[in-house]
């Protein structure tokens, strides 16, 4: 498992980001979009009174995806003629005068480019409302933290709740909590194992609980700038007790038992030696895994010794570690348990195919 930040860089830096953001929406006739030194930037207000942001990459997908530019030209622009860029994206804004868009900045930057009912659940809160939590559980604590641009990440493992899947084999039981900003996902909270024998992290995908940033529409100034209420609003204060609910459940011992019956299942289903790199070929492909990665996770495979569909699984979730982003070391993550869950239909496919 990647360790990412300290829970005191991440409080330390959830604070700061609390103070820097600022959110607007505005109707798409206040925006525009401007070249400074081959860079495109946001224009945000009238002529005479603006404020312009760079564009990160999330935003700049979300604005291609919104005015319908397919994502390899906008890119090309982007990259090869920035103003034919700001051409295409100043006429399909202006196309669309009274339609709404929040835009999320912070430092400076446009960070998303969203609908303007999406409702603000932010990191900062999530974090408030279960981190008292976590630090009251008896042997609980948060292993690897992160953030990312697109996403907050917090891993709680609680040893006092684990078992073996094969002899010396251990799992401890834990959760995934993550949250977005920025459009990229939901505010969800999942079952993590814990891996002594390597310290993967597992992501199962069973009990997941999840909250989506839809709400109505959000009410602005006179700036553009969205009225912030001095607490959260009631629909999300229910959610964030929910959430606190959730966390306190889910280190749960017959929910964990539960998931380690279906790792001791996946030991038993096996495949042959001279099949692997095939099976592994395959199984990437299933599941978008890209070439370089399933070279990574074969090797992995064959050090580990055990070719069942769980040894493929810890194959995946070993290799996450090797990756740099801290987001696709968690996708992948929870793909090794999607993997070692497979249907047995699509595991006899494979094989079939590897032979």
């Amino acid at each position: 498992m990647k360790t990412g930040r300290t829970l005191q860089e991440l409080a330390i830096e959830l604070d700061r980001q609390s103070g820097a953001k600022r959110d607007f929406v505005v109707e798409s006739g206040a925006l525009h979009m401007d070249i400074v030194d081959e860079q495109p930037e946001l224009r945000i207000g009238a002529y005479d009174a603006y404020e312009a942001f760079g564009l990160n990459e999330i935003a700049h997908r979300q604005v291609g995806q919104h005015l319908k530019i397919p994502a390899q030209y906008y890119d090309r622009m982007r990259h090869e003629d920035p103003g034919l860029l700001a051409t295409n994206v100043n006429h399909w804004l202006s196309r669309q005068l009274t339609v709404r868009r929040m835009v999320r900045t912070m430092d400076g930057v446009a960070r998303a480019f969203l609908s303007d009912r999406y409702r603000r659940i932010d990191n900062y809160e999530v974090a408030q409302a279960v981190l008292p939590i976590i630090g009251a559980m008896d042997g609980a604590s948060v292993v690897s933290c992160e953030l990312t641009d697109s996403r907050m990440y917090l891993k709680v493992v609680n040893p006092r709740i684990q078992a073996e899947v094969n002899k010396g084999d251990v799992v401890q039981a834990g959760i995934l909590i993550t949250n977005s900003e920025v459009g990229q996902g939901s505010v969800t909270v999942s079952p993590l194992i814990y891996r002594l024998v390597c310290t993967n992290g597992m992501i199962a995908e069973d009990g997941r609980l999840r909250k989506y940033h839809v709400g109505k529409a959000n009410e602005v100034g006179e700036d553009y700038t969205i009225f912030r209420d001095e607490t959260v609003e009631a629909d999300d204060r229910a959610f964030l007790m929910k959430i606190e609910d959730t966390v306190r459940a889910a280190v749960d011992q017959v929910r964990f038992e539960q998931i380690v019956d279906r790792m001791r299942e996946a030991t038993q289903v096996k495949m042959r030696p001279q099949d692997a790199p095939k099976v592994i070929e395959l199984a990437a492909t299933e599941y978008r895994i890209s070439q370089d990665e399933s070279k990574g996770i074969l090797g992995h495979l064959i050090d580990g010794g055990d070719l069942s569909l769980y040894g493929v699984g810890n194959a995946v979730t070993r290799f996450s570690q090797d990756v740099e982003s801290y987001d696709r070391a968690t996708e992948l993550e929870t793909l090794g348990w999607r993997i070692m869950t497979m249907p047995h239909t699509l595991w006899r496919r494979l094989n079939a195919a590897a032979v």
